[in-house]
């Protein structure tokens, strides 16, 4: 019998009461095995008197912590151990007022925000439905409660008879306030002037890298305030700074179609914004690089596999409250598509299936780009000043700060005369402006920029 330690398994080669920290980490978790007379290897080396810790066990865990543990004596040629099984509590557990869990195959004191979700864990609160003390309607932002009113009502999925002009009412109805009358933590983060000022990681970086370096920046901003005003803004900056609309055409109609498809890219916004752990210290980030953009929060997934999210699933919420304002404003669905919904886009867009991953205690969507995607029926104006190639040269400036004759060549697959008087002609039309004297030195770039 060979066993290894687990989430669920610890080994043990005697008993000792400080062992039972290590069955409070399993109660608080998932449950589990404690094994009693084998070592770390898994080799069973046997117990003393197995007959008094059968009496002794169940009684200490029962004084300790009021659960029933399972104990049973084993034997293996002529080895005998003890197997205790662990069943998961239905409230948390302290240990010489302490609180453990399980994490891998180790047994952690659970303090600060881990603590935190634990005690709203067992006791069926949220986070987000917990009151924040010294805010007030004063720290309420109207104009963004008249706007998600608008929005609500034409989704009619706001009860009858609600409006904006009284705001308690209208948050005593969607559970924006607790009994007591204080203002969630979703109400600030939704709905407030400053949410930073009571959730100091209510923020969402964004940063442009070079090539694939993490440690190049480029450029960066820093998006602060409610998360309706979070989530507009960082589309906006997007869509104006970081990601490309490569323009084709459609007969005579301009069309711009951005690199990522805009529903996909957004529903990946929103599921930051709306899963994000905000206990945490940590900003949402979104990382722009030459191949890929990627987008991370923290906050573990809830009951669901990485696997899970690109099949059908079950929604499950870190934030219910906040969840249920974006789906009354028409933002997200109910049923669990968002990520399925990502996949469906970005692939129907030409682009590979984004990739779903953990890191650092967290989710992250991970976007293929392909910035010079043109549509496939590509007409011209008749008369046009800029070429298609001419097109191509603006999108990469705006991707890479500036081009090259020889990087013109290469992404127009073109000579070098045909190059050179391509870049000419939009150096005069004063769409860009040359810089560097001879050879290799003459570089490109925006007019202005």
């Amino acid at each position: 019998m060979i066993l290894q330690e687990s989430q669920t398994v610890e080994l043990k080669e005697s008993w000792r009461d400080e062992f039972l920290k290590t069955v409070c980490a399993f109660a608080n978790t998932d449950g589990g095995t404690l094994y009693i007379g084998i070592n770390d290897q898994g080799e069973v080396v046997g117990v003393d008197n197995i007959k008094k810790l059968m009496e002794d066990l169940p009684n200490k865990v029962m004084n300790t912590f009021v659960i029933v543990v399972d104990v049973e004596a084993m034997d293996e040629k002529g080895k005998q151990f003890v197997k205790m099984t662990i069943p998961k509590s239905q409230i948390a557990l302290s240990y010489h007022g302490k609180f453990y869990a399980r994490s891998g195959s180790t047994t952690q004191e659970l303090k600060g925000a881990a603590l935190q979700r634990l005690l709203l864990k067992t006791n069926n609160f949220s986070w987000d439905e917990i009151g924040v003390d010294n805010a007030t309607f004063d720290d309420i932002d109207t104009e963004t409660v008249e706007r998600f009113v608008i929005r609500a009502t034409e989704y009619n999925r706001l009860p009858l008879g609600i409006n904006s002009k009284n705001i308690k009412q209208l948050f005593q109805n969607l559970k924006l306030l607790t009994k007591e009358g204080e203002l969630t933590r979703a109400a600030i983060l939704l709905f407030g002037k400053e949410p930073t000022r009571f959730f100091s990681s209510a923020t969402f970086k964004i940063g442009r890298f070079r090539g694939t370096d993490p440690t190049d920046l480029i450029i960066q901003d820093k998006v602060e305030g409610n998360l309706f005003t979070m989530f507009e803004q960082v589309i906006d900056f997007l869509k104006s700074k970081y990601l490309l609309s490569p323009i084709s055409y459609q007969g005579m109609q301009r069309v711009e179609t951005l690199e990522i498809p805009d529903a996909a890219i957004r529903e990946a916004i929103l599921n930051a914004l709306i899963h994000k752990d905000y206990t945490s210290s940590s900003a949402i980030s979104l990382r722009v690089y030459d191949p890929i953009v990627s987008i991370w929060n923290d906050g573990e997934l809830e009951k669901l596999s990485i696997e899970d999210l690109s099949k059908e699933h079950d929604s499950y919420q870190r934030n219910p409250l906040i969840a249920d304002i974006f789906y009354r404003a028409g933002y997200i669905e109910a049923w669990g598509r968002g990520t399925l919904m990502i996949l469906e886009e970005t692939v129907k867009s030409g682009l590979p299936k984004p990739k779903f991953q953990s890191r650092q205690g967290g989710l992250e969507v991970i976007f293929q780009r392909n910035p010079m995607r043109l549509s496939d029926n590509i007409e011209m104006l008749p008369n046009s000043q800029i070429s298609e190639r001419q097109q191509k040269a603006i999108d990469y400036i705006r991707l890479h700060s500036t081009i090259s004759n020889k990087i013109y060549q290469e992404i127009n697959n073109v000579s070098k005369p045909t190059a050179t008087r391509d870049l000419q002609n939009l150096v005069s039309l004063k769409i860009i402006e040359m810089t560097g004297t001879s050879g290799e030195n003459i570089k490109y770039n925006l007019v202005g920029s």
